[in-house]
């Protein structure tokens, strides 16, 4: 059997601000960097075989506080980064709600793709979805930890379970250091055995962004 743990990144100044980061390369402040300190040594005892992360800073230097325990090198992957949001990056979401109320309306409402050059999560889960198999199939009957984006991790593992766009909007936003657990089998496919696993709550998670 094989497992994935989809690892969320640790907190930046953006996502305590409610700032869309998307794709622009935020790094870990203090608390995100405390955050990847203390989930590492949980991860850690799952005895992973390989480490992969998105190539975005946040979530690479969360990948690294595990590799600092395990020993493991890190492979980053592109595919891995959270979805595009165009026009939104770098605002304040009471920006983007001034700014742009249609699709912003669209967006809260759960539409696939509201427009303002935001990727359609379609084209996210495809893109998450492929890099996450592909990291499965590089350790086949192993575990593996992603360490990506809140995002995209949801909708790249709803990708490999078969979930479409609504489903997957009544399954709650991953906490920042937290993570989603899949397991394959050759009779069953991938099978969702853990969601928001990590430490202590932290209280709702701000929008995945």
């Amino acid at each position: 059997m094989t497992r994935l743990i989809v690892w969320r990144h640790g907190n930046t100044d953006w996502n305590a601000a409610n700032r869309v980061q998307g794709q622009t390369d935020v790094p870990l402040n203090d608390l995100g960097r405390e955050q990847a300190a203390a989930a590492a040594p949980l991860l850690a005892a799952l005895r992973p075989d390989a480490i992969v992360a998105s190539d975005l800073r946040r979530a690479a230097d969360t990948a690294a506080a595990l590799a600092a325990l395990t020993g493991l090198p890190v492979r980053t992957d592109a595919r891995l980064r959270e979805r595009f949001y165009g026009l939104w990056q770098g605002l304040l979401m009471t920006e983007v709600a001034q700014r742009f109320p249609a699709e912003y309306a669209r967006w809260r409402t759960g539409d696939p793709d509201p427009g303002s050059e935001v990727e359609s999560l379609d084209d996210l889960g495809k893109r998450v979805g492929t890099a996450l198999q592909d990291a499965a199939d590089a350790v086949p009957g192993g575990t593996i930890v992603v360490a990506t984006h809140g995002g995209g991790a949801r909708q790249g593992c709803g990708y490999l379970i078969g979930w479409d766009s609504t489903v997957l909007r009544s399954v709650g936003p991953l906490n920042n250091c937290h993570w989603t657990e899949l397991r394959h089998d050759g009779v069953r496919g991938w099978q969702l055995r853990g969601h928001n696993v990590g430490l202590v709550a932290q209280g709702p998670a701000p929008a995945p962004v």
